[in-house]
């Protein structure tokens, strides 16, 4: 049996050094072979506040080597079942939105040409649409976790069609997902009118506004999301702005009132035995975050997407 891939361990090689890698795991310049394909797409010119996240992956990256193979929480050891792999980062164009977001779906097409899970590190949310053109490419129309402050249903901004507040719009549009297996959980804030919010839901997208899960467990809220989910192919996208910003500062639009760490960990948890076929990890801004704990919450984030995605078992 082929050995899989481990991070290097804190007891070989002190954390502070070695490899900027996802958790300090191997770096993978071929896809064969691979279960998850760990990517970083170092993008920020789809924001319309702060920028910043052009910086996200590495950073998430950095504080990623703190963490260790076993999950003490799930008991899962998921580099005991699939093989993983830090593939590097996409070249995007950083002076042209249009041509990054083709470039990203005609690298995800590249990778999806083999049968890996990728893996994203944002990058601003506009990332996600051109990833979503790609696994609909090869698997359908998906069903969506999305888990944000914000809808990302504008139909433009500034009169482009493609930044990171309209994403699922389009995604809607396409064809990408299945509007009535899409849920989005943690919106919050304020908007230019109500349709903001409620248009979507007329698409069929259900929603979970942060004030009605305040103080409450989401793990009821992921099982019922699984439950209504069943066995289609699944997409989870995770916008860092989904936590409050007493949790997460270093984002380009944070909104107060947001999700805490432990509520994100129960939703995730949850979703263990969806068909997850892909996911990202969004909007982490290191400029606004000196301290890396934004960066650090990320990193622990896809961590625990990684502890959930098919054929890892948990005790």
């Amino acid at each position: 049996m082929t050995s899989k891939n481990q991070p290097l361990s804190g007891n070989e090689l002190a954390r502070f050094s070695g490899p900027n890698t996802f958790m300090r795991l191997p770096q993978a310049t071929r896809l064969d072979g691979l279960d998850v394909a760990v990517v970083g797409v170092p993008m920020d010119i789809g924001t319309s506040w702060r920028s910043g996240t052009r910086f996200g992956p590495k950073q998430v990256r950095a504080e990623s080597a703190m963490i260790r193979p076993f999950n003490m929480g799930t008991g899962a050891a998921p580099f005991d079942s699939l093989q993983v792999a830090d593939i590097g980062d996409l070249a995007i164009n950083t002076f042209s939105l249009s041509d990054s977001l083709s470039i990203i779906e005609d690298s995800y097409k590249a990778i999806l040409e083999n049968d890996v899970i990728p893996m994203g590190i944002g990058g601003d949310h506009s990332i996600t649409l051109p990833i979503l053109r790609a696994m609909a490419d090869k698997h359908g129309p998906l069903a969506l976790v999305h888990v944000d402050a914000h809808a990302d249903v504008n139909d433009d901004m500034f009169g482009e069609k493609e930044t990171h507040g309209t994403v699922f719009r389009r995604a809607y549009e396409e064809g990408l997902i299945v509007p009535k297996k899409t849920f989005q959980i943690g919106i919050r804030g304020s908007g230019y009118a109500a349709t903001d919010f409620t248009e979507a839901r007329g698409w069929g997208f259900r929603q979970y506004p942060a004030e009605t899960l305040w103080h409450k467990s989401l793990t009821a809220i992921g099982d019922e999301i699984r439950d209504e989910i069943g066995t289609t192919k699944t997409y989870v996208t995770y916008d860092i702005d989904s936590l409050d910003p007493a949790y997460a500062p270093g984002t380009g639009t944070p909104e107060i009132g947001g999700l805490t760490t432990p509520q994100a960990l129960q939703l995730i948890r949850a979703l263990k035995g969806l068909n997850i076929v892909g996911c990202d990890l969004v909007e982490v801004s290191p400029p606004y975050d000196p301290s890396g704990n934004t960066a650090l919450t990320g990193a622990n984030l896809l961590y625990d997407l990684l502890c959930v995605l098919p054929g890892v078992e948990s005790r």
